[in-house]
């Protein structure tokens, strides 16, 4: 009897063995197919008519699009008819002479799929750093609803009409089917109501729906719904580049509303001089800000915001900032050429355009907007901001 438990306990511990093998060794594959699928960039970039080279050491075979592209290196026989296999443990390079965009099927071992590489062909391209402040106004598409509230009645009771109903961040686009462009036609469009119930026209994410709600009777000729609204912002930030045409990029992060805390929908948009006239130090736990002021007249118009994207605004300059006009144009360099170590960043938080010393630390291929880690290390810039701060 002993001699059978025994036997049966050895049986047990056998299984747990195995079964902690093969948990072992799926969770050791798991491990691998996640940081070598981390390990690709999502998108690669090359010049039209350039040989870019490339070196990911990870073993991985990809697939490559032979139609456009021309594939050196470790290039060994055709897949398919349109298909190029390689290698990406060892070194390769690719080139086309046209613009477009092309992909590369990545399989671990050439088994397992990890991911499609974006291959973006670009024109070179030449544009000038700036580093210099400017003010941001923009209208929103739509009037933003940042909260609801409670109103009081003529009755002297408190009312909340649009609780449950809106939400932060939804955009009023129409009231009974009239388009609405800012707070003073919604205002006017709810007192024209006459207590009669309104529908809200709200474009919600991507959706777009309507609402159903009854306005309060706050006064003999006014209604209210309980809202809290806002269709316009303003703040400074910092002109990054322009092109020789005057396209330019700015911030470095999408226009946001300070409430919500979502990109905003934008309408229409106008760059501005600015001046900085302050900064707060950034401290553990304080990021920090620089503070401008912004002269909203005309002849310190820059030129239009025509987009506001996750990676910062774009538009087209009417005039070159004259601390800018004489920065001097650059090559663009490719996202896989940036490297760890010494650089430079330009800004004019001194009051005067100038570059200060950094080490990039590490880089991120895969990230949208936030792919390089650096380290100030410009003694005068870290006495004056304490390192990068809000709005540089």
């Amino acid at each position: 009897m002993k001699e059978s438990r025994n036997r049966k306990r050895a049986r047990i511990q056998k299984w747990i063995a195995r079964g902690s093998l093969i948990a072992g060794f799926c969770w050791g594959i798991f491990f691998m197919y996640d940081s070598v699928r981390n390990a690709i960039p999502d998108k690669i970039w090359i010049e039209e008519g350039k040989e870019e080279v490339f070196d990911f050491h990870l073993p991985i075979v990809g697939e490559v699009d032979s139609s456009g592209l021309e594939v050196f290196g470790n290039q060994s026989p055709k897949v398919e008819e349109d298909k190029i296999r390689l290698d990406l443990n060892e070194s390769f390079s690719l080139k086309s002479q046209e613009q477009g965009s092309y992909s590369i099927t990545c399989r671990l071992f050439g088994l397992i799929h990890i991911k499609e590489v974006a291959v973006e062909v670009v024109q070179e391209e030449q544009l000038a750093p700036c580093g210099i402040p400017i003010g941001i106004y923009v209208k929103t598409d739509g009037v933003l609803i940042i909260g609801t509230g409670t109103v009081t009645g003529m009755d002297g009771m408190n009312y909340e009409p649009a609780e449950h109903l809106v939400k932060s961040g939804d955009y009023v686009k129409t009231v009974n089917e009239q388009i609405i462009e800012s707070k003073e036609d919604l205002i006017e469009s709810i007192n024209q109501c006459q207590g009669e119930s309104v529908v809200l026209g709200i474009l919600r994410g991507e959706e777009y729906i309507h609402l159903k709600l009854q306005p309060v009777q706050t006064s003999e000729e006014e209604y209210k719904l309980g809202i809290w609204v806002r269709d316009d912002l303003a703040g400074v930030g910092t002109l990054t580049f322009f092109d020789e045409e005057g396209n330019y990029g700015a911030l470095g992060h999408p226009v946001s509303d300070l409430d919500t805390g979502a990109k905003v929908s934008m309408g229409e948009g106008t760059l501005y001089q600015a001046e900085v006239t302050g900064i707060t130090r950034g401290e553990k736990g304080n990021p920090g800000e620089i503070s401008g002021v912004i002269t909203y007249l005309d002849q310190y118009r820059l030129g239009s915001v025509e987009e506001n994207t996750n990676v910062g605004i774009y538009g087209n300059l009417e005039k070159i900032p004259e601390e800018a006009a004489q920065a001097g144009y650059y090559p663009v360099g490719l996202k896989q050429e940036i490297q760890e170590g010494e650089a430079t960043i330009i800004s004019t938080v001194s009051g005067e355009r100038k570059e200060y010393s950094i080490t990039i630390t590490d880089l991120d291929y895969n990230s949208e907007n936030k792919g390089i880690l650096f380290q100030v290390t410009d003694s005068e810039l870290l006495n004056l901001t304490g390192g990068i701060v809000q709005g540089m």
